[in-house]
């Protein structure tokens, strides 16, 4: 696996796996009929935010990440993430090799931090992913999030300092 800074011709083969993730409306706080272009527009965000994707041997996109500044001003040296993985390949690593690399990557541009703002409480491999890399659950938003299936859950504020 490889991760690397996503390129325009990446987009297909990630909205492949964005477009369901999105729609079952468990894990992102998106609106589940969001279009492509939509999509599109958020996952690239303007400089100094960055869109990396994981990909096979084959080159084919596993996963995807960005990062973004999460504050301005005097709170401009805190950044913030997403990421999605193919669910058909999910528990292979892919999680956690785009969480390594842009943790790396946002200090490496000079954050001092790392602030997840809405990560779903019932999203417990997630959680459990970003606690195993050093972020620990600052605050949640009581009920912040309509899960689909469990109804008003949590949301999770998570930081790491880098």
């Amino acid at each position: 696996m490889q991760i690397r800074d996503a390129a325009p011709d990446d987009w297909p083969g990630m909205w492949a796996f964005m477009r369901p993730v999105i729609a079952a409306g468990t894990t992102f706080t998106w609106e589940t009929d969001l279009g492509p272009e939509q999509a599109r527009e958020r996952w690239f965000p303007p400089a100094p935010g960055r869109t990396f994707v994981a990909v096979g041997a084959d080159g084919a996109v596993l996963g995807t990440a960005n990062s973004v500044r999460n504050h301005r001003g005097p709170g401009a040296h805190i950044a913030s993430a997403s990421f999605m993985v193919d669910p058909a390949h999910s528990g292979r690593g892919v999680g956690r090799a785009l969480g390594t690399h842009v943790l790396e990557t946002a200090r490496t541009d000079g954050f001092r931090a790392m602030q997840f703002n809405a990560v779903v409480e019932t999203n417990t491999r997630a959680v459990a992913l970003w606690k195993s890399l050093g972020f620990t659950v600052v605050g949640t938003l009581p009920e912040g999030f309509a899960h689909p299936e469990h109804g008003y859950v949590g949301l999770h504020i998570m930081h790491r300092r880098l």
